[in-house]
């Protein structure tokens, strides 16, 4: 481990322990988490793993299998995907596959959990940390060898990861400095072959409410849709009106149409101008 980067995790473990994780129910019995207290927020307590577990087999930059079986994927970051016999491989993706493997595969790892303890897969949802103390999914992001991805209400170490990514980004490090995830204007979607994460830009016009979503219209053809429960961590969504943003995920395409869904601000972002 590079001394620089030995500072960097104690700077950012040193300031794991300011953050938090709260909640609070509106009248209409929606229930709402963020990382800033409010007046009528209550702090969610968030249970930590201690144990240590040996690392079977890595998959690719975010999954892994651990020798009890139990499948692990890494809270709060998106590795390129690799290539399978089912789905096309991402660049980079084998790039994270091989250095999570070197760094971790054989080796005792302490998981630590946050609000939802399995996802949709039936997958473990944690934060690993080895023996020395390195914070994996931090050093991925840092590497530039994956991208922030929160999914509230897990928001354990939100704000590290997002300082880690910057640091990547800044520097045009792995992924940040390859010219497949340069950004692109939201009307090229149509175009695009691969549905994978993207990074794309434009501006809103309009802001549409419905029952469980708030959509930012792009087009007729474009939206962002924001869960009405992750209001609370969000601005004002009229401040992104007419302004250029860049959003960061996924489209979907249903009849010609396009949604992203966006789950936490660090995917939707007002471009700086130059």
């Amino acid at each position: 481990m590079t001394r620089t980067l030995a500072i960097f995790l104690l700077l950012t473990a040193a300031a794991a322990g300011s953050t938090g994780i709260f909640v609070r129910d509106d009248p209409e019995g929606q229930r709402h988490y963020s990382d800033r207290p409010s007046a009528d927020a209550q702090r969610v307590a968030v249970r930590s793993g201690v144990s240590y577990r040996v690392v079977r087999t890595v998959y690719d930059g975010d999954t892994l299998l651990l020798d009890n079986r139990s499948k692990i994927r890494l809270l709060g970051i998106n590795a390129p995907e690799i290539e399978t016999f089912r789905k096309s491989g991402e660049a980079g993706g084998e790039e994270a596959r091989i250095w999570l493997k070197k760094a971790i595969e054989g080796k005792k790892i302490r998981l630590e959990a946050d609000i939802e303890r399995t996802d949709r897969y039936k997958r473990m949802l944690a934060h690993i940390f080895t023996e020395d103390g390195s914070h994996i999914n931090l050093v991925l992001l840092r590497l530039g060898l994956a991208a922030v991805d929160i999914h509230p209400p897990n928001l354990k170490y939100a704000q590290q990861l997002l300082l880690a990514q910057k640091f990547a980004e800044t520097g045009r490090i792995g992924i940040w400095g390859n010219p497949a995830y340069l950004p692109q204007p939201l009307i090229s979607l149509p175009g695009l072959k691969d549905r994978g994460w993207r990074r794309l830009t434009g501006q809103p016009v309009m802001l549409k409410p419905s029952r469980k979503f708030y959509r930012l219209i792009y087009s007729e053809q474009v939206d962002v849709r924001i869960a009405r429960e992750n209001l609370d961590l969000f601005p004002d969504l009229t401040t992104y009106l007419g302004r250029d943003t860049e959003i960061r995920g996924w489209p979907s395409r249903r009849q010609g149409h396009y949604s992203i869904l966006v789950r936490h601000p660090s995917a939707l972002q007002l471009m700086e101008k130059e």
